[in-house]
């Protein structure tokens, strides 16, 4: 198991949770502007070790999701801006570019230190 990727929250806008009936979260560096910022949980940006796949496993706290499909910039948003999409409903097939796609579980509660890890096993 290798850790190919690790973050963790910053801080989170007043509208963040507006998409949890969507499935979804909402990442973004400090860069986000200023009309999405209420809408996203803010983190650093940092690079990632190796290329995102599927099959991989996001951890959020120690909650395990695995990985079903990664859109086409999902890599490169993420180690430039910091902003993704957490989208969880088990695509295999990834609709959105800028979208990582899990397994379909309840979303994990996401707070200020929760800390976010892709794994390569």
């Amino acid at each position: 198991m290798k850790t190919i990727y690790e973050n963790q929250v910053k801080s989170i806008g007043a509208m963040a949770n507006s998409f949890l009936e969507e499935k979804m979260l909402i990442l973004f560096g400090d860069a986000a502007p200023q009309d999405l910022k209420d809408f996203c949980y803010n983190i650093d940006v940092v690079n990632v070790d190796e290329e995102i796949q599927a099959g991989q496993t996001l951890y959020i706290n120690n909650e395990k999701f695995k990985i079903t499909s990664v859109g086409d910039v999902v890599q490169r948003n993420l180690t430039t801006l910091g902003h993704i999409t957490l989208r969880f409903d088990g695509s295999s097939v990834p609709e959105l570019p800028g979208t990582l796609y899990l397994e379909d579980k309840e979303l994990p509660a996401l707070e200020v230190g929760s800390v976010l890890k892709i794994i390569s096993e």
